[in-house]
């Protein structure tokens, strides 16, 4: 993941040091194992690592969040599915970016793909952006993890959980890293000037979009739109549920964009910036979902104003670090009203996403990643200054053709790894099971155990 350009001269504060060579100390650092004397880079390095770590740390706790608020969106008989599939996820994400997603996302290679430290072979004692390859590893795979996870709440309440497991490893391994390569690697897009500083493209983007063309192939849940072609409400079962994982993510962001910057040694002015940023976006995505929902429907729904606080952290995670605060309201202002319009739009279009993941990942991850070439500062590292600043239109269309590929490659990939699941072990689960919920016929167990739950749909 690419750095902030230091430009500026503030040296590393004191106080910032102290309190974050006491966190190193208490954390363990391998550096107070050794003989070798200290110096500043050495505790600059110890101190970087221990900050990726806990981003990582922040990211991981993330599927927490994930998982209530799929489960709080979903019906009750399917929560055991859906918190397992979230579990998995990590496992599989895990497994499949050790084994070769690494290698193809940050090995040596071509603009394309890497093919150099498959299970980190030989990677025990080097470095990455600064730090040790197994800090930045599990930093990485966190964020791996995330981007397949998306897709679960996408494809809710009918599909078949060995076919997910499948899906599931095949993003982590192959689809998820060549994309991250071709930004974060080293690839031809990060060679253009492309920037996505923590993912709205790599991670958000990628989930979104595999999680649309999922559905379309997948189809609509039983019930979901009458005979006249009308959407009908499928409410989930626990809003309370679904408002928790809101806040866990929300709280996991401050990992996830924070962490991106991969170290502190700026005296926490790049922390700051981005963690800012980040906030402001999630507040104003949640204000605006809940202003749009409420003229356009009378009511101010909370179940969107959580999407769309969702939402307006998804938008500003490619330009949190090169954005001013202004700029990161609007940014989250504009993904707030995105998710409201994009349900209505999926709606329309007989597309049957329960927890809302395609407007709020893929829509919005878009509107993220072009936001960079209309709001980007120059002076804050990017390459070229934003529309706004200098009527330049070069990073905008940089930011679009990076955003259109990826759009393209994940549509054409998930599509052919969804529809060969489909042909050869099934996609989605027979209608009987589906009315009588996937908890039971797909893992013998019920969320809630002493309830039994009737459902006609």
């Amino acid at each position: 993941m690419a750095r902030l350009d230091k430009r500026s001269s503030v040296s590393v504060r004191p106080t910032v040091l102290i309190v974050l060579a006491l966190l190193t100390f208490i954390c363990g650092s391998a550096i107070a194992e050794t003989d070798e004397p200290m110096t500043i880079e050495k505790l600059k390095q110890s101190l970087d690592t221990v900050w990726v770590l806990i981003a990582a740390f922040l990211v991981f706790f993330m599927q927490a969040g994930f998982g209530m608020v799929e489960a709080g969106f979903i019906r009750a008989k399917n929560t055991c599915n859906i918190l397992t599939k979230n579990f998995l996820d990590f496992c599989m994400a895990s497994l499949g970016f050790f084994l070769v997603g690494y290698a193809f996302m940050f090995g040596k290679g071509n603009g394309f793909i890497g093919y150099e430290g498959f299970c980190l072979a030989g990677l025990g004692d080097k470095t990455a952006s600064g730090i040790p390859v197994f800090a930045f590893w599990l930093f990485q795979a966190a964020f791996c993890g995330a981007a397949a996870t998306i897709v679960a709440g996408g494809m809710a309440e009918r599909m078949k959980f060995i076919g997910y497991l499948i899906y599931s490893f095949i993003i982590s391994a192959l689809i998820y890293p060549i994309i991250g390569h071709w930004v974060w690697g080293g690839g031809w897009l990060s060679g253009m000037g492309f920037h996505d500083f923590a993912g709205s493209t790599v991670v958000h983007t990628t989930g979104g979009i595999a999680a649309l063309i999922g559905t379309i192939i997948l189809r609509p849940r039983e019930g979901k739109f009458g005979l006249d072609g009308k959407a009908n409400a499928i409410a989930g079962h626990s809003i309370p549920l679904a408002s928790l994982g809101v806040f866990i993510l929300w709280f996991g962001w401050f990992g996830f964009n924070p962490g991106s910057t991969l170290g502190v040694s700026n005296g926490g002015f790049d922390i700051g910036r981005v963690a800012i940023n980040t906030n402001l976006a999630a507040a104003l995505g949640g204000i605006f979902a809940m202003i749009t929902v409420w003229i356009r429907f009378g009511k101010p729904d909370l179940s969107m104003a959580m999407n769309g606080a969702l939402a307006g952290l998804v938008g500003i995670t490619a330009p949190c670090a090169v954005v001013d605060p202004w700029a990161a309201c609007v940014i989250g202002a504009v993904s707030g009203i995105i998710v409201v319009l994009g349900v209505q739009f999926l709606d329309k279009m007989h597309i049957d996403d329960p927890v809302g993941a395609i407007p709020v990942h893929g829509m919005c991850g878009i509107w993220g990643t072009i936001a960079v070439g209309i709001f980007g500062k120059a002076a804050l590292g990017l390459e070229s200054p934003g529309f706004v600043y200098s009527g330049n239109p070069t990073q905008l269309g940089t930011q679009m053709v990076g955003s259109f590929v990826t759009v393209a490659f994940v549509l054409v990939t998930m599509g052919a790894v969804f529809k060969i699941i489909d042909v050869t072990i099934g996609l989605r689960v027979s209608r009987d099971e589906e009315l009588r919920g996937l908890d039971i016929g797909e893992h013998g167990m019920e969320a809630y155990s002493g309830f039994q739950i009737f459902s006609t749909t």
